[in-house]
């Protein structure tokens, strides 16, 4: 094989290679980037929870502020509805409170699962495409080989007469 030739065909390998280790590359960063939107989903919710924690901490700081102020102001908080229903409705509202910092954790946790799962399927689709690519390389490379090698000469005994 001359020169010329294994010069060819090692360069249609070497192309091939370097578009599977690319496709690789861009799986296996694909997985680094999947794996940091589910530590950040971690971090949310541990944040949420803190948010709600520190929420619950302001409501129970403030009831007992108003039940000192109503104590203060001669008020009987036992029995006192207006009191009651003031109280009640703090707590609701608290409720509502710790209860959409639960959904938007809960909605943002959907979102980064979602986007973990497309990033793990970019880099899968990047990675097949480099196989693809590879394989049209080494298939261009072959038919090149084909098309350039030197003739050779017939065999057999066909001479003429």
């Amino acid at each position: 094989m001359d020169p010329i030739t294994m010069a060819l065909l090692g360069s249609s390998a070497l192309s091939a290679v370097g578009q599977i280790s690319a496709g690789s590359a861009q799986r296996a960063a694909s997985k680094l980037n999947a794996f940091q939107i589910k530590t950040d989903k971690t971090l949310n919710k541990a944040q949420a929870s803190q948010q709600a924690r520190v929420r619950r901490e302001e409501y129970d700081l403030a009831t007992s502020a108003n039940i000192a102020a109503f104590a203060a102001a001669g008020r009987d908080v036992g029995s006192d509805r207006s009191v009651q229903a003031f109280l009640e409705r703090q707590e609701e509202l608290v409720g509502q409170d710790i209860g959409r910092i639960a959904r938007q954790v809960s909605v943002q946790g959907m979102k980064s699962e979602m986007a973990a799962m497309a990033e793990k399927r970019r880099g899968q689709n990047a990675y097949v495409s480099s196989l693809f690519s590879a394989a049209g390389t080494a298939a261009q490379g072959i038919y090149q080989y084909q098309t350039v090698k030197a003739p050779t000469a017939p065999s057999g005994g066909g001479g003429s007469k």
